[in-house]
């Protein structure tokens, strides 16, 4: 484990922020750690980072205790907690080489770092004229410049468009995958976590509620088929005669458990057959209120 923390707990004066977290970041994965606004992501982050003290329990970092080993642990981490510390008034190159500078790391990283978070081109443009995705792709590139075994990044999709969420998504695969580094991303969005995370870790009020690979995940996160219709109730009946598992009838439309793109080709040709008008068919996911209702009811 890259990350393994026990019983660790922390208070903001008389509130519990953190709830005995034990954490589980297995080498090489993307661990998404997940859990609404306030749920205590970003505190945990700052204890992982020795940023915040802990009050009870354990965190070891590369199987070592971090408070005894902190100087050596803290070296093989880059970071981007919240929004990248950048210069606005110095292009993308000039921050890099600013850290550089600092870390006392060979300048010739910072061509490779561009490269690798596709920003080569905009290398010599005043960072204050990035979008908010390629601001998030050159703090990114500040974190990974020393070359770290490990990168943990507090909500690095936060305020981002599709195509930023999508660059910053397609960067972290390519680095466990291609660079072999260990991920650990927080978010709030369990859909954008799935397309790729290979571990999860929910928290809710400072809890642990899941924990697990995405396999594991998705026998609790079962996505479901939206189909939107008239007559929900009839086609509800339909379904079901034909031996379909339906789970939610509502006045505009029905829901049943997602098992194949061919099984919504037998639902929607079904429907079409007996003369029903289908409006829309979609694969959705449960958000995470109804993912943490799921969890507590198995528990």
């Amino acid at each position: 484990m890259v990350i393994s923390t026990e019983g660790l707990s922390f208070n903001f004066g008389s509130q519990q922020v953190v709830k005995s977290l034990s954490l589980q970041v297995p080498e090489g994965s993307i661990y998404g750690f997940l859990g609404p606004n306030g749920a205590g992501k970003t505190t945990t982050i700052k204890l992982l980072l020795n940023l915040l003290k802990t009050d009870q329990g354990s965190i070891h970092i590369f199987n070592k205790e971090l408070q005894s080993n902190r100087i050596s642990i803290l070296s093989e981490i880059g970071s981007l907690i919240e929004q990248p510390a950048i210069y606005l008034h110095l292009s993308g190159r000039e921050n890099l080489i600013n850290r550089a500078l600092l870390l006392q790391v060979p300048e010739k990283r910072v061509d490779e770092m561009l490269d690798l978070v596709h920003l080569t081109d905009a290398a010599n443009k005043k960072a204050g004229k990035y979008s908010l995705g390629m601001k998030q792709r050159l703090g990114i590139a500040l974190a990974l410049l020393s070359d770290p075994k490990l990168l943990i990044l507090d909500e690095p999709t936060n305020g981002l468009d599709p195509n930023g969420i999508i660059e910053i998504r397609e960067l972290l695969i390519r680095l466990v995958t291609q660079h072999k580094k260990t991920v650990f991303v927080s978010s709030h969005l369990l859909a954008e976590v799935e397309r790729m995370a290979t571990h999860v870790g929910i928290i809710h009020k400072g809890e642990m509620l899941f924990q697990g690979s995405i396999k594991d995940l998705e026998t609790i996160s079962q996505p479901q088929v939206q189909v939107e219709l008239d007559s929900t109730v009839d086609a509800a009946n339909l379904l079901k005669k034909q031996g379909f598992l339906v789970t939610d009838v509502n006045d505009d439309h029905l829901s049943l458990p997602f098992t194949s793109k061919e099984q919504m080709g037998e639902i929607n040709s079904l429907l079409n057959k007996n003369e029903y008008t289908v409006y829309s068919i979609r694969k959705v996911h449960k958000d995470l209120e109804k993912l943490f209702l799921d969890i507590t009811q198995k528990a």
